[in-house]
């Protein structure tokens, strides 16, 4: 029995795979180390996995493998295993970075470069068995170019700087009611501001055939191929695959801007987690 989880900063996609081999699937909110305490991460999940689930919380046969962002020490993977132990307290857990899950989803056996582009962002080269360099994933305070969180800042920076054109203004204000104070307490006073950056992105998905925004969008994609992809060696030569809600919406951008750069486009999934079934399965 395999109980896969990949989490990213927004929402959480969990496979089960019974001893009769049937798959239940169920999702959670997305359980960074970063942002969340153990006790509240075992609390939500239980909440939200299913009985059937719940019912082999202590067979030891059971095996959890789970891929999460910021997942990349030893302190933050213990915030998960300590939140995993809570409610299944026999299982075998397992617990790796995103970007190991993006990589197996994607390249399967096969070398590539696998990207996440979603609420945050990252990248790796990987040879068919290991990630062998990362780049990106500096938060999105520090980076996360190419991101949904990316993406929302640039447009609310637009917009508090009175650089949007009057009919994207008037559409924005429409949709969102908004004004610099209810900005600033967003990002300052309530938690998961990366979350509330990234849900801007959405204006952009469903206007992306405004020249305005396509062109924002372009930009922000043309950050993230420089500070992450462009610098690894023979990255023309070798495919691009990316995971994420992001790059997924905007995949006919990502692949414009990749062609400007001479960057090979592979697979474009919303959700690693189809091919992570399959890869543990095999």
């Amino acid at each position: 029995m395999m109980l896969i989880a990949d989490s990213g900063a927004t929402k959480s996609d969990w496979r089960f795979i019974g001893s009769d081999k049937k798959i239940i699937s169920f999702s959670s909110p997305g359980f960074n180390p970063l942002f969340w305490k153990s006790i509240d991460i075992a609390t939500e999940l239980k909440k939200q996995t299913p009985k059937i689930v719940l019912s082999e919380a202590e067979n030891p046969r059971l095996k959890i493998f789970f891929y999460g962002a910021s997942c990349s020490s030893k302190a933050r993977n213990k915030v998960i295993e300590i939140a995993l132990r809570i409610i299944f307290q026999k299982a075998k857990i397992e617990i790796n970075h995103d970007l190991l899950a993006s990589a197996r989803a994607l390249c399967g056996k096969t070398e590539g470069i696998a990207g996440i582009l979603g609420t945050g962002s990252n990248s790796c080269h990987y040879d068919g068995k290991k990630i062998t360099e990362a780049k990106g994933g500096l938060t999105f305070i520090l980076g996360d170019e190419g991101s949904g969180a990316h993406m929302g800042n640039e447009l609310l920076r637009a917009f508090l700087n009175n650089e949007m054109p009057d009919n994207i203004r008037t559409a924005f204000l429409k949709k969102y009611k908004i004004n610099k104070d209810k900005i600033y307490e967003a990002l300052y006073k309530k938690p998961h501001p990366n979350r509330y950056l990234a849900s801007f992105a959405d204006f952009v998905d469903d206007n992306q055939d405004e020249p305005y925004l396509r062109e924002l969008a372009k930009e922000c994609f043309r950050k993230f191929f420089d500070k992450t992809v462009c610098k690894y060696k023979n990255y023309k030569n070798i495919p691009f695959h990316c995971v994420g809600s992001i790059g997924f919406h905007f995949s006919e951008i990502v692949k414009e801007v990749a062609k400007e750069k001479n960057i090979l486009v592979g697979k474009i999934l919303k959700s690693p987690i189809e091919g992570l079934v399959e890869y543990h399965r095999t």
